[in-house]
């Protein structure tokens, strides 16, 4: 299954932060396992997590990775040389799941978060509005679409709160603002 929509957008980036060597990976809230599968191309062990019976549903009926129903704050993982999430963190307690990724990671591992914030500022709405007319082209022309029955949720945390939260529990992560209403956090456990 092949689809397009702003979270798969973020996908290239995030199969271009895979360290070298990597020999297992995690997908927080991974879907319908798009990314599981993209991921399983270079990683020899990838694993998806979502709490959602439908998505787990779809993605095992696409694939043979391995997928875990449940929830990530509280399901019995591994240890990773990468974990990423798109779309998920805004679901979860922020702050619980930033940490618990970090405690999953291997040192020298390397955590790639993509998420949505809400607009809290007048930048914040200047900068959603003046991308308006972009995204809205970009979506047309790609046709952009996930799939069916992927939760929706509108996400509490301001772009500030994200990264100041983010400084304070990853010392050194490098925040990035993406022009389709996404936010990226990439970080390297120290080894």
């Amino acid at each position: 299954m092949s689809y397009w929509n702003t979270n798969v957008a973020r996908h290239p980036g995030i199969l271009r932060a895979v360290p070298a060597g990597c020999a297992t990976a995690l997908d927080v809230g991974c879907g319908d396992g798009l990314l599981v599968r993209k991921l399983a191309l270079a990683v020899s062990n990838v694993t998806g997590i979502d709490k959602s019976p439908e998505m787990i549903a779809q993605a095992r009926s696409l694939s043979d990775d391995t997928f875990v129903e449940g929830d990530f704050l509280s399901a019995d993982l591994g240890a990773y040389d990468f974990i990423c999430s798109v779309a998920t963190i805004h679901h979860l307690d922020f702050e619980a799941a930033l940490t618990r990724m970090r405690d999953l990671l291997h040192p020298g591992g390397a955590l790639v978060v993509v998420g949505l914030a809400r607009d809290a500022s007048v930048t914040d709405r200047a900068a959603t509005i003046a991308a308006a007319p972009i995204v809205r082209i970009v979506k047309t022309a790609r046709r952009a679409h996930g799939p069916e029955g992927m939760p929706a949720m509108q996400p509490r945390m301001s772009y500030r709160e994200v990264r100041t939260t983010a400084q304070r529990l990853l010392p050194g992560v490098r925040y990035r603002r993406h022009v389709l209403r996404r936010y990226s956090l990439t970080w390297q456990k120290p080894s």
